[in-house]
């Protein structure tokens, strides 16, 4: 009796932190810190991760002529848009994104910004 008593204290003990640990990823993943938009160019796109497979990639912003070029780092979680993406290289994009703060592994992507669609600008004038 007293051995079972034991085995229940223990599966509590260890169910309370892992409960709490899932609770903590479906409250990152879900609620969105910042949302928004940026134009330019898609440089590079590629699937990346030994088990959680991500679509990694960089869009060159536009700017100022004369002025250096500013990257910005974004994570596609989504097959779908990743082939819309793909669709676009080489064209000028408005990506919208959801940036997700504090994911505690990279399993989910390796920046914070989540890219939710692509809009192709170049062929809209």
């Amino acid at each position: 009796m007293q051995v079972k008593k034991i085995i229940q204290y223990s599966t509590i003990i260890l169910l309370i932190p892992i409960g709490l640990f899932v609770l903590y990823l479906w409250a990152a993943l879900s609620w969105t810190y910042s949302s928004g938009e940026r134009a330019g160019y898609v440089q590079k796109l590629s699937e990346k991760g030994w088990v959680c497979k991500t679509y990694e990639g960089e869009l060159i912003l536009v700017s100022m002529p004369g002025t250096q070029a500013e990257k910005f780092f974004f994570t596609v979680r989504d097959k779908a848009v990743a082939v819309k993406i793909n669709e676009t290289v080489g064209q000028r994009v408005r990506l919208i994104y959801e940036e997700h703060k504090g994911l505690p592994t990279t399993c989910f992507g390796d920046t914070a910004y989540f890219v939710t669609d692509v809009q192709p600008l170049d062929h809209q004038q």
